[in-house]
C-alpha cells in the first residue's frame, strides 16, 4: 500500500484542475467501500488560461484563475471550505518507477543517489523539484521507488493562488495517481491497469496488488491511441507474463474517451484474451447524473483518501 497517500487523514473536499475545466466536490459514503458525490460542480475555464506543463508556466492569469476556482467552489456549495486536496493536470507533474541497485544504496549516501536518479528520470536538477518517493517491492536485487515530481516554480504558481484565497492544499498530486486510488482501494491478487486519457495522449499505470509496477506517459494523437494501447499491452505481456498459462492482468479502468468494446478487442489481439473493463460502479463510485466520471475520477479519488 502507498502509505504516503493514505496517512495522515487528508481533506474530504477536492479540486480537479485540467487544461480547460475545473471540478470541485466532496464525497459521501453510500455503503461499505462505495462513494457518491455530496456536493459537486464542473465548469469550463476561459481558453488559454491554463497551459499544463512540467517545465513552463502553467497559469497565464492568476487573477482569472482565482475567479474560476471561486466560481466552481461556489457552484458546488463549497466556497467556505478551507482545506482541500488538489489534482494537477497530467502534463504538470511526472511519475515514474525509479530503480536502483541495492548494493549501491548501501555503499553510498542514499539521498544523494536517489536525487541523482530522480534527475536522470525527470530531466531536471533535484533542487528544482518537489519529489515524493515511496519504496515499493524490490525486484531481482533492485530497490524500487514510486516517485512523483513537480517543478517548484510550477507548484508555486498554484499554491500562491490558493494562499491568496486562504485555502490550505493538504495533498497535491497528478491526475493519474489520484485516479489510481480507485484500483488501489479495490486491489486483488491480479494486476490492474489504469488508462487515463489527456489532451496529449494517455498515462498508463499498472498496479500489482496495491502497488504501482509500471508507469508510462504516452504522447499520441487520438487516431494513434489504439495502436499505442496495443503496444503497451504487448510490452506488458513480454515483460511480466512468464508463461502462456499465467494471466495476471485482470482488470482495466479507462478514464476518458476510450470505448470499452475497443479495449476488449485490443486485449484479445495483444494478450489472446479479454480483460475485464471496469466502470465506476465496479470501483465503488456512484457517478451522479449530468456529471462525467472523466471529470470526477481524479478529485473524487483524492477526496476518498480523507474518508
Amino acid at each position: 500500500m502507498l502509505d504516503f497517500l493514505t496517512q495522515p487523514k487528508f481533506p474530504q473536499t477536492a479540486l480537479g484542475i485540467e487544461k480547460g475545466r475545473l471540478t470541485a466536490l466532496s464525497l459521501s459514503r453510500e455503503g461499505r467501500g462505495t462513494f457518491g458525490v455530496r456536493n459537486g460542480a464542473v465548469i469550463e475555464m476561459p481558453p488559454g488560461l491554463i497551459t499544463p506543463s512540467f517545465t513552463d508556466r502553467n497559469i497565464h492569469s492568476p487573477q482569472r484563475f482565482r475567479a474560476s476556482v471561486e466560481e466552481v467552489m461556489t457552484a458546488a456549495g463549497l466556497l467556505g471550505q478551507r482545506s482541500w486536496s488538489v489534482s494537477l493536470p497530467s502534463s504538470s507533474a511526472r511519475s515514474a518507477i525509479v530503480t536502483l541497485d541495492e548494493t549501491a544504496l548501501q555503499k553510498g549516501d542514499s539521498e544523494e543517489i536517489l536525487d541523482w536518479k530522480a534527475e536522470q528520470t525527470f530531466g531536471l536538477p533535484a533542487e528544482r523539484l518537489r519529489i515524493t518517493r515511496e519504496k515499493i517491492t524490490s525486484e531481482s536485487g533492485k530497490a524500487r521507488y514510486f516517485a512523483t515530481a513537480v517543478q517548484l516554480s510550477v507548484i508555486e504558481e498554484y499554491e500562491l493562488v490558493f494562499e491568496a484565497m486562504g485555502i490550505k492544499a493538504g495533498l497535491v498530486l497528478p491526475r493519474a495517481i489520484c485516479e489510481s486510488n480507485w484500483l488501489i482501494s479495490t486491489a486483488s491478487y491480479a494486476d490492474s491497469l489504469l488508462i487515463s486519457s489527456n489532451d496529449e495522449g494517455f498515462t498508463a499505470v499498472v498496479l500489482r496488488g496495491s502497488e504501482p509496477n509500471v508507469v508510462r506517459s504516452v504522447t499520441c494523437s487520438p487516431a494513434e491511441q489504439d495502436d499505442e494501447i496495443y503496444r503497451l499491452l504487448m510490452f506488458y505481456q513480454d515483460r511480466f507474463v512468464q508463461n502462456s498459462a499465467e494471466m495476471p492482468l485482470e482488470r482495466v479502468l479507462a478514464i476518458g474517451e476510450i470505448a470499452p468494446e475497443k479495449l476488449r478487442q485490443i486485449s484479445r489481439e495483444a494478450l489472446g484474451r479479454e480483460v475485464t473493463v471496469m466502470d465506476p460502479r465496479d470501483v465503488g463510485f456512484m457517478t451522479p447524473g449530468g456529471l462525467s466520471f472523466a471529470d470526477l475520477a481524479a478529485p473524487a479519488g483524492l477526496a476518498a483518501f480523507g474518508m
